[in-house]
C-alpha cells in the first residue's frame, strides 16, 4: 500500500524552506566563483583570448640611474680568455632526518669564463732594453695571471631542484625562496680551478709576446725579444 501526500496551495515542503533560506551572500559568492571558474577556464583553454591580455602581466622597470662610483686606470692587457662550463650536484642533507623531510639537492650547470692577461703597469726601466740604433729591444714581463672567474647568468640554469617539506615551507617565510647562491659560488669555485689547471696563462703569454713583437716592429725594431718570471 502506498501513502501520497498532497501539496495544498500557499504551502512549502521543507525543501522549498531551506532553498529559500539561503542567504544571499552566499548566492553572490556562490556566482562570483562560477564566474571565476569561467574566466580562467577560458583563459586555459584560449576559447577568450581577448581576457589574456586583460589579465596578463605587465613588467615595469622603475630602476634609478646607475651612478659612477669611481674609475681605475688599467694597465693589464687580456691577452686570453677561457670558457668554462661545470655541473654542480650539491646536497644538503639533516643528520637526523629523512631527506623527505629535511634536505636538498641542487643541480646546477654554470658556465663562466676567465680571463688571463699580463700586468704591464709592473714594468720598469731596467726591465725594457733597447739598443743604441733602435733595432733590436729585449723586455722582460711578469708571468701572466688569472682574473676572477665570471659567472654567465644567461648560460648558467638550475638542472633539478628537491627540496624536503620542511625545507618548501621555509621557502614560504623566505624574502629569497629557492636560492641558489650557494651553487652558484661552487660553480664559481671550480671554474677558478679548471683554470688554474688549464694552460690559460701560457696561451696569455704567447699572444702578449706576439702583440709586442707586432707592435714593435711596426715601429721599426727588426728584433724583438720578450721574456717572462722574476729577473
Amino acid at each position: 500500500m502506498t501513502t501520497s501526500t498532497k501539496q495544498t496551495p500557499g504551502s512549502t515542503t521543507s525543501e522549498d524552506r531551506g532553498r529559500r533560506q539561503l542567504p544571499g551572500w552566499i548566492k553572490a559568492l556562490v556566482a562570483l566563483v562560477l564566474v571565476l571558474v569561467v574566466l580562467f577556464a577560458g583563459l586555459r583553454l584560449s576559447v577568450l583570448p581577448g581576457l589574456r591580455d586583460m589579465f596578463g602581466e605587465e613588467t615595469h622597470d622603475r630602476s634609478g640611474p646607475a651612478l659612477l662610483k669611481s674609475i681605475q686606470d688599467m694597465s693589464r692587457y687580456e691577452a686570453a680568455s677561457g670558457n668554462f662550463q661545470v655541473v654542480v650536484d650539491l646536497e644538503k642533507d639533516a643528520k637526523l632526518l629523512p631527506d623527505a623531510i629535511r634536505g636538498t639537492r641542487t643541480l646546477y650547470v654554470g658556465a663562466g669564463t676567465v680571463d688571463a692577461y699580463v700586468d704591464l703597469g709592473r714594468l720598469d726601466e731596467k726591465d725594457v732594453s733597447v739598443n743604441d740604433d733602435r733595432t733590436s729591444a729585449t723586455l722582460h714581463l711578469p708571468h701572466a695571471a688569472l682574473g676572477k672567474p665570471a659567472l654567465d647568468a644567461d648560460h648558467s640554469y638550475a638542472v633539478s631542484k628537491q627540496r624536503g617539506l620542511l625545507d618548501r615551507l621555509g621557502d614560504l617565510f623566505s624574502d629569497n625562496p629557492n636560492s641558489e647562491r650557494a651553487v652558484q659560488k661552487l660553480a664559481v669555485k671550480h671554474i677558478g680551478e679548471a683554470a688554474d689547471d688549464s694552460e690559460l696563462t701560457v696561451r696569455a703569454e704567447e699572444n702578449t709576446t706576439s702583440m709586442l713583437k707586432g707592435l714593435l716592429g711596426s715601429l721599426g725594431f727588426k728584433e724583438v725579444k720578450v721574456t717572462y718570471g722574476t729577473a
